[in-house]
């Protein structure tokens, strides 16, 4: 169960890093397209980056993992949201649906749930 929460946390850090550093700039083509501000595509970013590196640092110290992926499984209830109000395809909401359930999945593990 270790491994697989270990490598949770790394799924989760590695594609908010891919998608919030390296493909920035879909992430200002989709918040155009939500109608959402500039403002708030930065904090998004800047708690899911800084979440992110929390996950990692609870690789080696557990107690961190719960809040983080908390904050991001509701970030990722607001993405799908955000996908569903302008009707979005199928394939957008797969992103944000794969790391709710692996975000839940740590909350579970750090709740004791499972």
């Amino acid at each position: 169960m270790e491994l697989i929460t270990t490598l949770s946390q790394i799924v989760i850090a590695a594609s908010i890093l891919i998608v919030w550093v390296f493909r920035f700039d879909n992430i200002v083509i989709e918040f155009n397209h939500f109608g959402l501000p500039d403002l708030l595509r930065s904090v998004v970013g800047a708690a899911k980056i800084a979440m992110a590196t929390l996950l990692v640092a609870g690789i080696w110290y557990p107690a961190l993992i719960l809040v983080p992926a908390g904050v991001i499984a509701f970030l990722m209830l607001c993405a799908l949201y955000a996908h569903f109000s302008v009707r979005n395809p199928m394939q957008k909401y797969l992103p944000a649906f794969s790391l709710l359930c692996l975000s839940l999945f740590l909350v579970a593990g750090q709740m004791n749930l499972l």
